[in-house]
């Protein structure tokens, strides 16, 4: 198998690469003890130009638990760019650094860390995708459905209702590089871009699943899992009239009547969660349905799996 040499988008993962790491998370939940020196002697440069909980949480001890240390680089730092070159900031970590971890506003800047550095670049996120949680997420999704060969997870038919962003973004691709059906339901105007669709329908029919886009609430169809996020992005807040956005997405709900409708039995957030928006309290904290802090852990598992493929000798 080819190896990958950063984590930037799912898409630059084969089949057989989004399987392994899938698989390698599995592995290092169940067996930690048998990676706690995956990373002896290796440091990671975090940077973080957003606010983060289970980013940088996951990440920092999931490195610990590695055997190797995490320099936390905060937004004290500035915007990468402005105080100095994305390409001078890349290649001074790489002088220390044994790969770069970066959470950014803009998949400029990922892309430009990546161009110069010369060492492993993980994007933890960017407007446009965010890999370490969509990875996340399969891995979830495999304990959930594919419990005894991670294969069977192109029988799972997932949803994503809500907002078109980085994290649906990346679920649909990764979700088209697995071969796993994947409906995508957006308001009107709230959708990805045309290039993101072509893309997922391009690798979708490549590997033998069904990628469906629509803005139809009540065509959600048969489902084994929904997803949803919080309605503003990260930095949005006041992007436009919140009382206009909330009554575009009210019908878009992931509530339980949704969940019957679909016939769904796991439903899933990345959190932060805005309750009662995009999904209701009583859902959320549904102990039978809600998977919400499963994929919060499997966070760390899922990094620690990308690290380990990075890094490990």
């Amino acid at each position: 198998m080819s190896k990958f040499n950063h984590f930037l988008a799912d898409d630059q993962l084969s089949k057989e690469q989004a399987f392994m790491l899938i698989e390698l998370a599995l592995n290092i939940k169940q067996s930690p003890q048998q990676y706690a020196q995956s990373l002896s002697g290796k440091s990671v440069a975090m940077i973080f130009e957003k606010p983060s909980l289970r980013t940088h949480v996951s990440f920092d001890m999931g490195i610990a638990k590695l055997g190797g240390h995490a320099l936390y680089l905060g937004q004290q730092n500035g915007k990468l760019g402005e105080r100095e070159r994305v390409s001078d900031y890349a290649k001074n970590l790489s002088c220390y650094a044994d790969a770069i971890v970066a959470r950014v506003f803009e998949n400029s800047a990922i892309v430009g860390l990546a161009e110069h550095a010369s060492v492993p670049v993980v994007n933890a996120l960017c407007d446009q995708y965010h890999p370490c949680q969509a990875l996340a997420d399969f891995v979830t999704l495999a304990e959930c459905f594919a419990s005894q060969d991670v294969q069977d997870l192109t029988k799972v038919k997932l949803a994503y209702v809500g907002d078109g962003n980085n994290v649906s973004n990346s679920l649909m691709l990764m979700a088209a590089v697995i071969g796993v059906d994947f409906t995508l339901v957006c308001p009107q105007g709230y959708g990805p871009s045309e290039s993101m669709l072509d893309r997922a329908q391009t690798l979708a029919s490549k590997n033998g699943s069904c990628f469906t886009y629509t803005t139809d609430i009540n065509a959600i169809g048969t489902q084994d899992a929904i997803y949803t996020d919080t309605w503003v992005s990260m930095g949005n807040e006041g992007a436009e009239d919140k009382a206009q956005l909330l009554a575009a997405f009210k019908p878009y709900q992931v509530n339980h009547e949704l969940m019957a409708k679909a016939k769904a039995s796991v439903v899933m957030h990345c959190q932060p969660a805005h309750l009662e928006e995009e999904i209701t309290t009583e859902l959320f904290d549904d102990e039978e349905l809600s998977v919400v802090f499963q994929e919060a852990e499997n966070r760390m598992w899922a990094q620690c799996a990308v690290l380990v493929s990075l890094l490990a000798d």
